[in-house]
């Protein structure tokens, strides 16, 4: 009863103006007690380890997305630097992961979801993972919420998808139809050794914004697809295994997709595993060209 509650409730609140309001407060830097109040309590309420954090004293972070944002210490997630490997993108919960099936990414309990709108509604971006493979991992109110680069590439182009703004834990992904293609999301494509990659950070309920390293905050606030190319740029936006390429601010969920053949996810990489970044991941084709 209290899950359906929960989902119906996502229907009926103003998800955009309760989400921006969030954000807006967890940026704020005026109110240090009442911060340090709401930190010491996240930190409690979901077992956040601070002593992973490079800063472990909580009252040190400016805001509430400071501490939400915050880095590791240096080491503390090797990345596996094989150069076959493909690596985790993020730490957090396998959803699922598998292969695409005529446009449709399997989302749990018989939900599913188009690719094509998942990456901004274009018939030839999508092309390129057709019957790829993919794989989402949700990001849980403790976990390590910046996002790096599971191979070596450089950036083509960046889509921001406007949408709805549920919630994308369990619950709402066994009971909400379309839930990752009706979100607003951020889907960046870049060229890698084993052909397109795809990495989508879906926004979520109380998600203030998504950010990159290359264009800071993603959140324009219309009601239309907005792409950016940078495949045109004199220097080109490159990337190393394991290099930071965004954050949440505040959590959600990241979905990776590959073409098809482009890679194998390892066997001991299943949906409700927990994954940390830079741990092995899958194993890339041998024969699949970088693309241009």
């Amino acid at each position: 009863m209290f899950d359906k509650l929960f989902v119906m409730s996502q229907y009926v609140l103003p998800q955009l103006s309760v989400s921006r309001l969030a954000g807006r407060l967890a940026d704020n830097k005026s109110l240090p007690g009442l911060k340090n109040l709401v930190v010491k309590w996240f930190i409690g309420r979901y077992g956040v380890d601070m002593n992973e954090a490079l800063e472990p004293d909580p009252a040190a972070y400016p805001s509430f997305n400071a501490f939400f944002t915050r880095a590791l210490k240096p080491g503390l997630r090797p990345v596996d630097e094989r150069e076959t490997t493909l690596v985790s993108p993020v730490d957090g919960t396998i959803s699922q992961l598998g292969q695409v099936s005529n446009d449709r990414i399997f989302q749990a309990k018989g939900q599913s979801f188009s690719l094509n709108e998942l990456l901004g509604g274009d018939a030839d971006r999508a092309a390129s993972f057709a019957d790829g493979e993919f794989a989402t991992i949700y990001l849980s109110p403790k976990d390590y919420h910046r996002i790096h680069m599971p191979l070596a590439g450089t950036l083509r182009e960046m889509v921001y998808v406007p949408g709805k703004l549920f919630s994308v834990n369990p619950t709402t992904a066994e009971n909400v139809p379309n839930l990752f293609a009706r979100n607003e999301r951020v889907a960046c494509i870049f060229d890698t050794p084993a052909g397109p990659m795809a990495l989508v950070s879906v926004g979520a309920m109380i998600v203030g914004s998504v950010e990159t390293t290359w264009a800071g905050i993603v959140a324009p606030g219309n009601n239309e697809v907005s792409a950016s190319r940078y495949d045109t740029l004199k220097t080109p936006i490159r990337f190393e295994k394991g290099e930071e390429m965004g954050r949440f601010r505040l959590g959600s969920t990241v979905i990776m997709v590959m073409p098809k053949s482009a890679v194998q996810w390892n066997t001991n990489q299943v949906a409700g595993g927990t994954v940390r970044m830079g741990e092995a991941f899958g194993e890339v084709s041998s024969d699949q060209p970088e693309t241009p």
